[in-house]
């Protein structure tokens, strides 16, 4: 498992959190919580984008250490 998969995990949590917060705001008319809903989405989204950057990291460092050997 890489070491960026936990974060990758914790990314798609807060998207399908903020989705939730985001309808709920739609159904009762509160777009404070569609907009809390929407930059939840976002933060999963980069939470994800951290995890892709660290399992990279992690493949480069193994193929350097294959080339080593």
């Amino acid at each position: 498992m890489g070491k960026g998969t936990g974060d990758k995990a914790e990314g798609k949590w807060d998207e399908v959190k903020g989705k939730a917060k985001e309808k709920y705001g739609e159904v009762t008319d509160n777009p404070t919580k569609e907009a809390e809903g929407k930059v939840q989405q976002v933060k999963g989204e980069g939470k994800q984008a951290w995890g892709n950057v660290k399992n990279a990291g992690q493949k480069v460092r193994e193929a350097k250490d294959d080339v080593k050997n």
